[in-house]
């Protein structure tokens, strides 16, 4: 038999700090839940156990406090956003058939112990997830240990067996107790011997292998005598530190293996729970057929039509004033699972389908709108008349969710749900409905109606004119740019060797770091077990120290910009001379519209070779590129949110704002203000819209952060009115929960409630800078909107092609070119009506970098 024990107490504490903090929309805490249960998966997937315990702490005094009064004396308590989970947790895990240890006097490393000594005894297999590296004592022939963590949200796990211990540490597991004797450990408040940490702990270990002989023979250790006066001072303190830290094996729990094995649990009510705590993903992944509260579940008859009429299809939906239905595109040819009346009919009838989109009348409900948007396009159709999207409904209920899956969601709102077997896509189309509605009255309730229906909807049809439409590239210019740059990071690669002294592989960080550390000797930070440090920020510290750590952060700036941007960008050129990006409205929390294969919005402009590559963007033979971007528009959005009578001053009289700033913070008049004095000032500009503290702006800044500091508070004494915001925004997004843009675009903010300072700082300077950067990117999207509608109503044939955060990008026949920048112009400065004017300028030239210029 195969026994997997898990120490909960552990594995939640990990997944909780490994896991961003989650909560339901009812504010419960769920991501050490949520991380546990993502563990527990990888556990059961790659060790498939026959039976399965999990141990747990109790809040009861163990034998060792009992011995040892300060032992793990300086321990917090839970905080308590993870303590509320734990509950809940044992809850689910019961529900789920599991069987939970407890043991009052001991700890769930003790149980641990005590069922890994008798897997040994049996000779049953025997598997010990944890977090603590404590349980490595317990490996043996038949015992293994998986130190489990949580990284990135994704669980991580380690094997270690007898072999990667020996390894790992040059000891044998039960010498591992033998260490921790003489090191102690900081975190239980086990003492060791004082003055002799791991290295040295380790070393003595590997050399005399325990405590016992090593005090039996003192005098006769080849050791040095500061270390022998330190193991003769803490001989009493070893021998304790032994004991407190060796696991037990005799805890009074059932080690009857058999009784571990999974029991069928309540598995509803564990969908149930599952579905309060809003992990509808891992109710699929683990299997779970009930994914609502019955009160709230509603089963839907659907079945599939066999014959269908369009022409009667489209009337119905003409008197009724709606279609609900779910769009494919299979062999370039567009299908629709059209719902009438939980009926689920197919329909391909090009006729139709234009019939329907055209029809003012009828509102389309449906689940991602810009691909079918996309697709009509190429048919010359443009979707007519209100449209409802289910996707970009729940994004903006929720956009920090993982997903927004028709089937998730119906779990999530209450939508009623079909039975029966249905394919993906008929689920969609049988839900769509009832999922539309429930969504529709959700965004009613949150206000964001005019938001969804004004701006993000019409804002789909957008982006896919611009998929559709592309940038055209200078795909030979790319190539040759690709060359020389190919040409420079070889020359770069000799250098660096040469300056070393010796070939090897820059991009090892293993390797770069012993050429940097070990042969020229510069200096360095702590070493682990991948080895030194190289990151970019290790390096720019360093980048003066030695010609060779230069020339290395110019060979992988080089390195990076032909890898992702020569030959990516030519692996996506189409077959009209064009790259095709993807626009993602529901990527990012703040609203922001992202771009992938490839990510425009990253082409690098930082750097002189970077901003080289805009040459190769271009406007086809005989047109320009119109391109213009908003003068700083977040600053403005600030201006206007905060009420700043100084600021609004400023914008209002067209002063240069940071020259403004550095005046009311250097006190002096603006005349005599220096480009140093406006360059900080830029810095606290900036900062300030991002929630900086006086610590990363002094660093940004290069001075002091009593320095920085000052300025962040000169800055708030003159601009009082951003000061009062900056306090302000965080008291109501805490007695709300979230905060939100001019235009009623929200982000939850669950951290503001953690009892972790670092955590409740972080929500802070969300709550502060979300409104500016979200209301920044409502107001490019409603720009985009009107440029759009503007080209088409003037029946121009230039079209919008690009948007890069406040900036944007119209393609122009040259005789259109003076019309269109003036155009572009007049709608980014009127798209929307603050308390400071919004200013934005346009400029002409055949490629990016000339319209940029």
């Amino acid at each position: 038999m195969k026994l997997l024990v898990l120490d909960g107490n552990s594995i939640l504490n990990r997944a909780f700090y490994g896991v961003r903090l989650l909560t339901t929309k009812e504010g419960l805490f769920t991501n050490g839940i949520y991380g546990f249960l993502t563990i527990l998966q990888k556990m059961n997937a790659e060790t498939s156990p026959d039976a399965v315990a999990v141990a747990f702490d109790l809040r009861a005094p163990t034998f060792r406090h009992k011995e040892y009064a300060g032992y793990k004396a300086n321990r917090k308590g839970m905080p308590e956003e993870l303590a509320q989970q734990l509950p809940t947790l044992k809850e689910l895990l019961v529900l789920l058939g599991y069987h939970l240890v407890e043991c009052e006097g001991f700890e769930a490393d003790d149980i641990l112990g005590t069922l890994a000594h008798q897997c040994e005894k049996t000779g049953d297999e025997c598997v010990l997830a944890t977090g603590d590296r404590d349980s490595l004592q317990l490996v043996g022939p038949h015992v293994t240990v998986r130190l489990a963590s949580t990284k990135m949200g994704q669980p991580q796990v380690t094997l270690y067996d007898e072999a990667k211990i020996k390894e790992d540490y040059g000891v044998t597991p039960r010498e591992m107790i033998e260490i921790k004797a003489i090191q102690g450990d900081a975190s239980d408040c086990i003492p060791g011997v004082a003055g002799i940490g791991p290295k040295g702990a380790g070393q003595l270990v590997q050399a005399y292998h325990n405590i016992d002989y090593i005090y039996a023979h003192l005098d006769e250790l080849e050791i040095k005598d500061g270390m022998r006066k330190k193991l003769e001072a803490g001989k009493d303190s070893a021998f304790l530190s032994r004991h407190l830290g060796t696991i037990r094996t005799d805890a009074p729990i059932d080690t009857n293996l058999k009784n571990y094995v999974p029991v069928p649990g309540d598995r509803a009510g564990a969908a149930r729970l599952m579905a309060k705590l809003e992990f509808f993903s891992l109710i699929e992944k683990m299997g779970l057929d009930v994914p609502e509260p019955e009160e709230v579940r509603q089963e839907q008859a659907v079945t599939v039509a066999e014959h269908t009429d369009p022409a009667e299809l489209l009337n119905a939906a003409r008197k009724a004033g709606r279609a609900d239905f779910i769009a494919e595109t299979e062999d370039g040819a567009l299908r629709v699972l059209w719902n009438r009346d939980g009926v689920l009919h197919t329909v391909e009838d090009a006729d139709t389908l234009r019939a329907l989109f055209s029809d003012e009348s009828v509102r389309k409900n449906t689940h991602n709108v810009k691909p079918l948007c996309s697709r009509l396009l190429k048919d010359g159709v443009r979707l007519a008349g209100p449209v409802f999207d289910t996707l970009l409904a729940a994004y903006l209920l929720n956009p920090s969710a993982s997903g927004y899956e028709p089937a998730r969601l119906a779990r999530e709102y209450g939508a009623p749900e079909p039975a029966g077997e249905l394919t993906e896509a008929q689920t969609a189309a049988a839900l769509m409905p009832g999922l539309a509605d429930r969504l529709a009255e959700k965004i009613a309730e949150n206000s964001q109606t005019e938001l969804l229906d004004r701006i993000e909807i019409p804002l789909a049809k957008v982006l896919a004119d611009m998929e559709n439409t592309g940038f055209a590239v200078d795909e030979d210019g790319i190539r040759g740019f690709g060359e020389k740059l190919e040409h420079r990071i070889t020359e770069l690669q000799r250098q660096v060797y040469e300056s070393v002294g010796y070939e090897f592989n820059i991009n090892s960080p293993k390797q770069l770091g012993d050429a940097l550390f070990e042969k020229l000797g510069l200096p360095h930070g702590k070493k682990t077990k991948t080895g030194w440090s190289t990151g970019a920020e290790t390096l720019e510290k360093l980048r003066y120290d030695h010609p060779a750590v230069e020339m290395v952060l110019d060979y992988r700036a080089l390195a990076k910009l032909k890898s992702t941007y020569c030959d990516g960008l030519l692996k996506v050129i189409g077959p009209d001379g064009r790259i095709h990006s993807s626009f993602n409205q529901t990527e990012t929390r703040t609203g922001r519209i992202s771009s992938t294969e490839p990510n425009l919005q990253n082409i690098p402009v930082r750097t002189e070779l970077g901003r080289e590559m805009r040459r190769f963007f271009r406007a086809r033979p005989g047109w320009v590129l119109v391109d213009a971007d908003y003068s700083q528009i977040e600053l403005r959005v600030l201006a206007h949110v905060a009420n700043d009578e100084n600021m609004i001053h400023a914008f209002l009289n067209d002063n240069d704002i940071h020259r403004s700033t550095a005046a009311q913070v250097f006190h002096m008049p603006e005349e005599l203000v220096t480009p140093l004095m406006r360059s900080r000032a830029k810095a606290v500009n900036f900062g300030i819209v991002y929630g900086i503290g006086a610590f990363s702006l002094s660093k940004n800044i290069h001075v002091s952060v009593a320095e920085a500091k000052r300025y962040i508070t000169d800055y708030l004494a003159n601009f009082s009115g951003v000061d009062s915001y900056m306090e302000r925004v965080v008291e109501q997004a805490k007695e709300d929960g979230y905060v939100q843009t001019l235009f009623g675009r929200r982000r939850y903010l669950p951290e503001l409630k953690s009892s972790n300072h670092n955590l409740r700082a972080f929500g802070e300077r969300v709550a502060r800078n979300m409104p500016i950067q979200g209301t920044a990117a409502d107001i490019i999207k409603i720009a985009m909107i009107r440029v759009r509608d503007r080209l088409e109503r003037e029946q121009m044939k230039s079209k919008l092609i690009l948007q890069v955060h406040d900036e944007l990008i119209v393609e122009a026949p040259n005789e259109e070119a003076d019309r269109a920048a003036s155009l572009l112009t007049e709608e980014m400065q009127n798209a929307v009506s603050l308390s400071v004017p919004m200013i934005a300028e346009a400029k002409t030239g055949e490629t990016w970098y000339e319209a940029k210029a």
